[in-house]
């Protein structure tokens, strides 16, 4: 089937979105690019963009962005963006920026490669640590606990990316970026690049980029079957940005998922992603409140006899 028009320029807007915001890292003023609040607009920007593009061009009516969405996306939005941000800057980088000056470590190579590299350099350590993470996730019950929530939701679009447990919020944002001595501009660059990637990747867009976009990069169709119902395709393509990694390490899985969700599709609240990694616990606290007083309590001579031989009830602990 022939593509119309606008499928056709709709699939080229990835790759383009990216030259833009390379371009404007590499050539924008330098009030702008230099001032430390650019990152804070230009990537609740890039979200703003492509979820207008879902209303344009929408992929799957049954993933149409409602009310009750729009509202947990944005909680989890303005979290990761403040509380998340920070924790990672106080937690993790800034103790490896100590530790690198306490050892001395030096990076001056990194400093003097083509800007493009750095670009380039940061996108790959970043989605290294991610990839290994997001497949730890997926084989670890503690990890699981954490991600589980991300594969609740029901339906995708590109504020998606940002929903999950906080503790996953936090764990998949750890990188060594800190350690490396970089232009700002690069590492801005790299973290919109990989925006725009994975807001694509979760986006309620109809648009498949060009062969050779999606042969390293991330699109709706893989990341879209790694949150589908089947078991087996959510253990593959687990790069959140580049795909390539699953090609490489052998996690690549061709396809398409429509119907999103875990187990029995159930959407959970906001209440209960915060909760989930701590359900087990909790239950199995529960159940040793709800043993002790069995346990401790005399058997009691007054009860009724079922007809059976057995005093009725006595089956209520089996």
């Amino acid at each position: 089937m022939e593509k119309s028009l606008k499928d056709r320029l709709f699939d080229l807007i990835p790759p383009a979105m990216i030259a833009v915001v390379l371009g404007f890292w590499a050539y924008g003023p330098r009030t702008l690019v230099d001032h430390p609040w650019a990152l804070a607009v230009t990537s609740p920007l890039i979200v703003i963009v492509i979820l207008l593009l879902e209303a344009v061009h929408e992929r799957h009516a049954g993933w149409r962005m409602n009310k009750q969405e729009f509202a947990t996306d944005l909680y989890y939005s303005v979290l990761s963006a403040t509380v998340i941000a920070w924790l990672t800057q106080m937690l993790a980088e800034e103790p490896l920026v100590a530790l690198k000056a306490s050892v001395g470590i030096t990076t001056q190579w990194a400093a003097h490669l083509p800007w493009l590299a750095q670009v380039m350099l940061v996108i790959f350590v970043i989605e290294f640590g991610q990839y290994w993470m997001h497949r730890l996730m997926h084989n670890w019950t503690p990890f699981w606990l954490t991600h589980a929530p991300h594969h609740h939701i029901t339906q995708l679009n590109a504020a998606k990316g940002a929903v999950g447990n906080p503790i996953e919020l936090f764990l998949i944002s750890l990188s060594v970026v800190a350690l490396f001595d970089l232009d700002r501009t690069a590492i801005f660059a790299a973290l919109n690049t990989l925006g725009v990637i994975s807001g694509f990747a979760h986006a309620n867009v109809r648009a498949d980029p060009p062969i050779w976009y999606s042969f390293f990069f991330t699109t709706i169709r893989h990341h879209s079957l790694h949150h589908s119902t089947d078991y087996e395709s959510t253990r593959s393509n687990y790069g959140n940005s580049l795909i390539l990694l699953d090609r490489i390490f052998g996690t690549y899985r061709e396809g398409e998922g429509v119907l999103v969700g875990q187990d029995d599709r159930k959407r959970l609240t906001i209440w209960e992603q915060t909760m989930f990694p701590f359900v087990p616990v909790i239950e199995a606290y529960k159940a040793r409140r709800a043993k002790k007083p069995l346990a401790s309590a005399p058997v009691q001579s007054e009860l009724a006899d079922d007809g059976n031989g057995t005093a009725a009830g006595a089956t209520a602990t089996a």
